[in-house]
């Protein structure tokens, strides 16, 4: 039967896992939320520049 008190205090983490953690949390990463924002934003000045463009030909 195991004691788990005993394997506990035995427990160490492994050195490999705490490197690949703070590479994990080092590195700036895009979510899916950034990705829509960025593509409402460009379609929202793409908008805008064929509104400005139509409204010159229109004078």
């Amino acid at each position: 039967m195991l004691n788990f008190e005993e394997e506990l205090q035995k427990f160490h983490p492994s050195v490999e896992l705490d490197q690949q953690e703070e590479s994990l949390y080092a590195q700036d990463t895009t979510d899916l939320a950034d990705v829509l924002v960025g593509l409402i934003r460009d379609a929202r000045i793409e908008g805008e520049e064929a509104a400005a463009a139509a409204a010159s030909v229109e004078e």
